[in-house]
């Protein structure tokens, strides 16, 4: 039976990716040798790691003022290691809360300055992305561009003078940004890029060597600057799917093709959500609502356990929404094909026909 992967994370990979990964793990670029157990100072992983770093760049079209890095630790270390490289004691940063990520961004970059909770959406559940005033002083505006557990996502970043931080880990490389806007961008790879263990870390120059604190030297992003991501042994098995998955994204026609097939795949589900009466959207909003994890209801409780078993029986795995919030969560990441999408829809138009 073929398989619908709806998993926020990780998440669908390639079908493409995950073959080519296997071989590698089997044989290496015909090395004899596995990529588990090459050393990551060989010319053939170096190739890698360069390649990598070259097509995020070039996906993005990154000036040529912006380093990226491949860190471990998830997006979460991101938390606290931003605040520690980028903000002084007696400087301002601040924040937007909108879910679950960013709040526990807050809470992390509390101990290193002063933190100023510019927006929250907690007043409603995390159901929208709250409005507000740009600052014209501080170090910097931290956003999380898409939220995987409540389905809200930025679709417009502001103009101003701060630099913005963003955690895209959950729609990276799903659309066409304006980097120059950005002085950092961080992203965990197991959503739309690799496996879970390495973290890609965007950084602009003048963000970096402002702050007066010593810095541990693996938690310094001007250590990962100097020595290529290399000061010691990477996450080199997770360096190498993101590669083959980004060298799949070009292959596709780039964040601007991709743009537009998660748009048609979002349209495909959300309109069901909108015209189904057993199944109603989390999100009010349509200009809030993600394009990366789709988050619904079904109206009559006593049926969600039941509809689940019959998503799993046909094939469609990972749609129970977060602990935190219940009820069903689609994520449609990059990888997703809109074939499977249409396999859920076709499963919830059928089920409200016979049990709605």
């Amino acid at each position: 039976m073929k398989m619908h992967n709806f998993y926020a994370g990780p998440a669908i990979l390639p079908k493409e990716v995950i073959k080519e990964a296997a071989k590698g793990v089997l044989n290496f670029n015909n090395s004899g040798l596995s990529v588990l157990e090459i050393s990551h100072r060989s010319k053939d992983f170096t190739k890698v790691i360069e390649t990598a770093e070259a097509l995020i760049k070039e996906l993005l079209n990154l000036p040529d003022n912006y380093h990226v890095l491949f860190t471990t630790g998830g997006a979460s270390s991101q938390f606290f290691m931003i605040p520690m490289n980028l903000l002084n004691k007696d400087e301002t940063a601040y924040y937007v809360n909108t879910g679950t990520w960013s709040t526990k961004a807050i809470a992390e970059a509390n101990h290193f300055g002063n933190l100023v909770e510019l927006a929250s959406s907690a007043d409603k559940g995390f159901n929208y992305i709250p409005k507000y005033k740009t600052p014209n002083k501080g170090k910097y505006l931290h956003l999380t561009s898409n939220n995987t557990i409540y389905g809200t996502q930025i679709q417009h970043f502001p103009k101003g003078d701060l630099p913005i931080i963003c955690d895209m880990s959950s729609d990276f490389l799903s659309r066409p940004i304006d980097v120059e806007k950005f002085g950092l961008i961080y992203a965990g790879a197991q959503k739309n890029l690799g496996p879970a263990g390495v973290t890609v870390v965007i950084v602009r120059d003048d963000m970096l060597g402002t702050v007066k604190r010593h810095i541990p030297t693996l938690l310094d992003y001007r250590t990962f600057v100097k020595k290529g991501s290399m000061f010691n042994t990477p996450p080199a098995y997770p360096i190498y799917v993101s590669m083959l998955t980004l060298k799949w994204l070009k292959a596709k026609g780039g964040v601007e093709k991709m743009e537009r097939l998660n748009k048609s795949k979002a349209k495909l589900l959300y309109k069901e959500l909108e015209t189904n009466p057993l199944f109603s959207p989390n999100i009010p909003n349509n200009r809030d609502r993600s394009l990366m994890n789709v988050t619904f209801q079904i109206t009559n409780p006593k049926l969600e356990a039941d509809f689940l078993a019959e998503a799993e029986a046909n094939g469609i795995v990972g749609i129970k929404g977060h602990r935190s919030v219940g009820g069903f969560r689609a994520s449609i990441y990059n990888a997703m094909p809109r074939s499977s999408v249409k396999v859920l829809t076709d499963l919830m138009a059928d089920y409200t026909k016979r049990k709605g």
